[in-house]
């Protein structure tokens, strides 16, 4: 009965209940948005990094080279000599090392020349067909397979760079063999071969930076005529890869290789932990003033949600003096005055949910189409959305605690004889 009215009650000014509602639903779906991007975000950079100790490359931007090697998300900073990266991939501190090689792309997936340790890293086993073992053979990930209709057997040719309208290299065909299951991690993305097919797609020749181009790291020559010829190995001298990937025995490598490496060679190594810790303080700096601006704007709706309550209660005092003269108590009116203010926090609450979520799915297209990352908008973080909804009452709680109180304390007497 009592929410029944405090129901009819929200729609007697109902331009007052949209603003309040949209004010709310604003600042709920912000803040939902940013909770749920800021911990998928930090799960999937995390998650990659996994089973990563260093990351060795070409001199440059240490964050770079972390971006690209790890997450394919950035430019490479150039190319090293495999010979020279042998000797260090090696070395006794070493557990494991997965060299990479970057090739060319499949309409905007890249093309990365490795060994089958990547995908034994991501944890990526093969759900059809099987590895790749010769030159040309390509295991793909999942959501490329999905998205793409690829199935074994199927042969494509790759584009040159990282752009799907690059020049079409036709001259080698690449054959899927094998489709990787599911991981949710960068791997679901990426097209992987031997690292000997990227060598032999541009000729055996590899440069570290193409004037013409302007890209860095990616394996290429131009000008060149190609023939047939037999399939190149590992073996083959003078080539060069883009980086690797290094896992310690020990935490000494990690410590000292760093200062090791840049004064004996022309490369660098960098640490995954670190780089992404220094991306997350970035990250985090904006999310807050987000998250500063959201609860703002939340302030601003219990603040108009306090004015129109406020603002109503006078113009209702007769009926509320009336209803006590019919027999409603005291806390029955304060009760309905409150109810009124959380059905409209309750209402925000719900669209502000729903809102945010929508607008997540839209930055998932966007994020997934120049990034090939994904957000999952239906995750509920039920400790964080809850607190949330506890401070949407609380505001609606405090907004009506004023006007609640003076219906409360009503002179039934003098409202009537004012009437």
């Amino acid at each position: 009965m009592i929410a029944n009215l405090a129901w009819k009650n929200i729609w007697f000014k109902p331009l007052n209940t949209i603003l309040s509602v949209v004010l709310l639903t604003s600042s709920v779906a912000i803040i939902t948005t940013l909770v749920l991007v800021e911990k998928q975000f930090e799960e999937k950079f995390s998650s990659n990094i996994d089973g990563v100790d260093l990351v060795m490359g070409a001199q440059g931007s240490p964050l770079q080279l972390i971006l690209s090697s790890v997450y394919q998300v950035d430019s490479p900073t150039g190319n090293i000599s495999y010979d020279s990266a042998k000797v260090w991939m090696q070395h006794p501190f070493v557990q494991k090392a997965i060299p990479l090689a970057f090739g060319d792309n499949y309409r905007g997936y890249k093309i990365l020349g490795t060994t089958p340790d990547y995908l034994e890293k991501y944890g990526a086993k093969i759900s059809e067909g099987k590895l790749f073992e010769k030159n040309f053979e390509v295991v793909i990930g999942s959501d490329i397979a999905k998205k793409l209709s690829l199935k074994i057997g199927d042969e494509f040719f790759g584009s040159h760079g990282d752009a799907a309208e690059g020049e079409v290299h036709d001259h080698y065909g690449y054959k899927v063999v094998g489709i990787a299951k599911p991981t949710g991690k960068v791997v679901d993305n990426l097209i992987l071969c031997t690292i000997p097919s990227v060598w032999q797609m541009h000729g055996g020749h590899e440069e570290s930076e193409n004037p013409a181009h302007g890209e860095e790291g990616h394996v290429h020559v131009e000008g060149e005529e190609h023939h047939e010829e037999a399939d190149m190995t590992l073996d083959e001298p003078g080539m060069e890869i883009t980086a690797v990937l290094l896992k310690f025995r020990n935490k000494m490598g990690i410590v000292t290789w760093p200062r090791i490496i840049a004064q004996n060679t022309k490369m660098q190594v960098a640490s995954p932990a670190i780089e992404v810790n220094r991306l997350f303080s970035l990250f985090g700096i904006g999310i807050s003033a987000l998250q500063y601006l959201a609860y703002g704007i939340m302030l601003i709706s219990g603040i108009s949600i306090f004015i129109a309550l406020y603002n109503t209660l006078k113009e209702r005092e007769n009926e509320f003096a009336l209803m006590r003269v019919n027999g409603a108590k005291r806390l029955q009116l304060l009760k309905v005055v409150m109810i009124e203010s959380l059905l409209l926090c309750v209402v925000g609450f719900i669209f502000g949910t729903i809102l945010g979520r929508v607008g997540l799915s839209m930055l998932s297209n966007s994020a997934e189409e120049d990034f090939k990352m994904s957000f999952n908008p239906y995750e509920f973080i039920w400790e964080k959305e809850g607190t949330l909804f506890l401070l949407t009452i609380f505001v609606g709680f405090i907004a009506a605690l004023i006007p609640a109180v003076k219906a409360y304390n009503l002179n039934i007497s003098k409202t009537l004889a004012n009437a």
